[in-house]
């Protein structure tokens, strides 16, 4: 090999690295931004994603717990973020609360005849006839 080559392949075997050091270090700069595919969703859609498989329904998940300590247990281990816990614990704090009872007619009130003479009766059937 003559010696003016060797110096020849030692710069192209530098450049090599610095573009191949700058193509890393870019990569690792910029890195790959993780999405989170839970923004925006609504308490509902969250639960219809993530949760119905093992739930069939959301009425008494929340069995009457504070909203922040559902907050934080859902924060902890089950959602990706903040966002969606509270959009996901306010869900199920609203479906959790006792349904408005129906509109009943008062019951008719019966009067107590004791000590009263009795309202008379309606005379028996004849038999025979």
């Amino acid at each position: 090999m003559s010696p003016e080559r060797v110096p020849a392949r030692r710069r192209a075997g530098a450049q090599l690295g610095l573009v191949g050091s700058a193509v890393l270090l870019l990569i690792i700069i910029s890195g790959a931004r993780a999405e989170n595919l839970d923004a925006g969703k609504s308490g509902a859609r969250l639960f219809a994603d993530s949760c119905a498989t093992c739930h069939r329904s959301a009425r008494g998940l929340a069995k009457g717990r504070f909203r922040l300590t559902l907050y934080l247990f859902l924060q902890k281990h089950y959602t990706s973020s903040d966002d969606a816990a509270s959009a996901l614990s306010t869900y199920l704090q609203s479906v959790d609360a006792p349904a408005a009872a129906p509109a009943r007619r008062p019951a008719a009130r019966r009067r107590d005849y004791r000590g009263e003479t009795r309202p008379p009766r309606p005379p028996l059937p004849v038999r025979g006839r």
